[in-house]
């Protein structure tokens, strides 16, 4: 159970969290219509007949759009309804010419499924959890309002109106910011995964309806309230915390919680009211009469799992068990679908180059990738995907440290080379001298020069202070501009002290 409790005057309160995320579909065409989708054109440019509402024009469903919904359901183990249905959701919005929305309110396309979420101690989360997902149904998007271009005017942009979304509703399984946190962020890796939604949040195409009450331990479940569209994890976590406890505030001054829809200002961190909560019944929810049923037989259902690629949690469990890796690095690895395809096409390639098997240079690749990539991108400003250092690239470099041919502390500056004028490694190290020296005779000249400089040292390490040897390897290292085998130093500089 969650530790997560909000103290208020009369003892402990418990916060209850259900999430509505909004993920629109991938794809080159809307629900209902042939318009484009692509994000950021000019407005108004791509608005079909049909989203247009103009009059005699008929939906039609975009096959790709309920393919991607079902492999989702499909991702997080749901049931997939073989026949579902499409509603009349009935609101005025000035960005909806139709006057209602296509939705699924009774025969959803996806039925019940769950998520896990696992502990994360220093975030709060005790235990590992099943996060319940009620259903998943697919709907169209309404367009966009801009109210900042003229002092008395409102504009509408009809681009995005039909684009196909899918609303996956979890139950109220959830009992504290970092839950929520969690399950976001889970949720969004594995639609990254499946390739069904970007999980783009700065951009809109992934957002949370977070609904939330608060209830003494126990008790009933209380009033929520709906804070909407809110774009980003941490923001998420942010509007629970503050509703939480405006709820908390509210119940012990006396007063009630009203079943409201609200919005969440991100630069005060706080929630406002928008408007009290419809229920059902207020939308006057019909069957769509321009749309059949849709039936889905196995083989399509079939088709949709065969495409699926391996999931997040599959991934990390076979890093840990196959590759070796610590259970940090295989979480690390797997969070992104970016870092995974990266990280395997690394190995691919390592494994190639130094004819050895994926395991064996799966601990070397994540190391690097985690440690010397990571901070150099950090450092640019720059992600994986715009890395001005290719898997390719990285393996090659990771091979010449294997084979000798240049030493770890090389290879850091050979990777700065790399980030700077995009050569080949093998190229810079043979540009600019820096193979390794396994000669040891010239390492044995100076490893004899480095203990004749420190006599006092020599003596204090015969003495018993053992930790003195790793001083001269680097003296011997440093002397040698780092280009000395470092195991043949070690053997000399043994041999050498007796």
């Amino acid at each position: 159970m969650s530790s997560y409790r909000i103290q208020g005057a009369t003892g402990e309160w418990e916060v209850v969290i259900g999430l509505e995320v909004h993920a629109q579909v991938v794809s080159n065409a809307k629900l209902f219509s042939g318009a484009a989708t692509a994000f950021g054109a000019e407005p108004n440019t791509q608005v079909s007949l049909v989203d247009a509402a103009m009059p005699g024009m008929l939906p039609v469903p975009n096959r790709e759009c309920i393919r991607q919904a079902v492999r989702t359901g499909l991702a997080i183990n749901a049931q997939i309804n073989r026949w579902s249905r499409f509603d009349r959701k009935n609101y005025f919005y000035a960005d909806l010419p139709q006057g209602y929305q296509i939705s699924q309110l009774y025969h959803p396309l996806v039925g019940e499924g769950s998520l896990a979420i696992e502990a994360d101690e220093k975030a709060g989360i005790a235990q590992d959890k099943q996060i319940g997902i009620e259903r998943i149904h697919v709907e169209q998007d309404a367009g966009k309002l801009m109210h900042d271009q003229h002092p008395t005017r409102s504009y509408v942009d009809l681009n995005r109106s039909g684009v196909a979304l899918m609303e996956i509703v979890s139950r109220p399984d959830m009992r504290s910011p970092a839950e929520a946190g969690a399950y976001l962020r889970k949720l969004r890796a594995i639609l990254r995964y499946v390739g069904s939604c970007d999980g783009n949040m700065e951009e809109g195409s992934m957002r949370a309806d977070v609904n939330v009450s608060v209830r003494k331990p126990g008790d009933e479940f209380g009033t929520r309230t709906e804070t909407k569209n809110v774009n980003s994890v941490r923001f998420v976590m942010q509007a629970i915390e503050y509703e939480a406890q405006r709820q908390v505030d509210v119940l012990e001054s006396g007063g009630r919680i009203v079943q409201e829809t609200r919005l969440f200002n991100p630069d005060s961190g706080t929630t406002r009211s928008m408007r009290s909560k419809e229920d059902a019944h207020d939308y006057r929810y019909f069957p769509d009469p321009d749309l059949l049923p849709l039936e889905l037989d196995e083989a399509f259902i079939e088709d949709c799992r065969a495409s699926l690629p391996e999931l997040p949690d599959a991934k990390r469990r076979r890093y840990q068990e196959e590759l070796g890796l610590s259970a940090y690095n295989a979480e690390v690895l797997t969070a992104e679908a970016e870092t995974a395809r990266w990280f395997e096409a690394l190995l691919t390639e390592g494994a190639r180059i130094q004819k050895k098997g994926e395991a064996q240079v799966a601990k070397a690749s994540a190391n690097w990738l985690l440690s010397e990539l990571y901070g150099a991108l950090h450092r640019l400003g720059k992600t994986l995907e715009d890395s001005p250092v290719s898997p390719e690239r990285g393996a090659e470099l990771l091979a010449l440290v294997a084979d000798g041919t240049i030493s770890g502390s090389i290879a850091k500056q050979v990777f700065e080379i790399m980030l700077e004028t995009g050569d080949a490694p093998a190229s810079i190290v043979e540009a600019r001298g820096l193979k390794q020296t396994t000669d040891t005779g010239a390492i044995e000249a100076v490893v004899a020069k480095v203990l004749a400089d420190n006599a006092d040292k020599v003596e204090q390490y015969k003495g018993g202070k053992e930790a003195l040897f790793g001083f001269f390897v680097g003296q011997t290292m440093k002397a040698m501009q780092g280009k000395a085998n470092p195991q043949i130093v070690n053997e000399l500089l043994k041999k050498a002290l007796g």
